[in-house]
């Protein structure tokens, strides 16, 4: 066991770390990296490839999330180290080694992780983002207010300490990874969804 949960670490940080998004977009000859915001994520994918490529990396993303949870468990981890290895995705998907340290915003692997752990926090995470996305055609004001709502209900429904801490912390991480966004928000000249560059 006392090697098994770095191995399990490593690998789910390798998982994580697969940059489905440039290979996609590098299989129709783009470099994502030099397109739109430059981030490995689905929503650069949908403004600079279209939805359907953007749909397929964008379950990949999610898949890689609740994997690496789904690892831990085989591997007969405790669910304190198997939620880590969801974190550890996370953090593989927006510092990737493929992409030279750089990556996504975690917002599809937060959710797969999160939704593995638990999946009453995953459902309000994706009912919130989706609500405020479908409202404001905002996907970051979506994105981040779908992290807050995961860790106020982690907190309303009493879920263990340890895992409101992880909520929390993957809340966090992806928050910060949209402070550019969020002061575009406040300046008012954040794209819309749909809206042209």
């Amino acid at each position: 066991m006392i090697l098994t949960v770095p191995l399990a670490l490593v690998l789910s940080y390798l998982l994580g770390s697969l940059p489905a998004a440039a290979w996609v977009a590098r299989a129709r000859g783009v470099d994502i990296r030099r397109v739109g915001s430059g981030n490995s994520g689905a929503t650069n994918v949908l403004r600079s490839l279209g939805a359907a490529p953007a749909l397929a990396v964008a379950l990949f993303d999610v898949l890689k999330g609740a994997a690496a949870v789904w690892l831990g468990r085989a591997l007969g981890l405790d669910p304190l180290p198997a939620v880590l290895c969801g974190v550890a995705a996370v953090l593989g998907h927006n510092f990737s080694p493929f992409l030279g340290w750089r990556g996504g915003k975690g917002v599809a692997t937060s959710f797969g992780a999160i939704t593995a752990a638990a999946p009453v926090l995953g459902v309000g995470m994706l009912v919130i983002g989706v609500a405020t996305v479908a409202l404001t055609r905002f996907v970051s004001a979506g994105s981040i207010l779908g992290a807050v709502a995961a860790v106020l209900l982690a907190l309303v429904t009493a879920q263990p300490v340890w895992l409101t801490g992880i909520v929390t912390g993957l809340a966090a991480l992806l928050i910060w990874q949209h402070r550019d966004n969020m002061r575009r928000l406040q300046a008012g000249n954040e794209r819309r969804l749909g809206e042209p560059k």
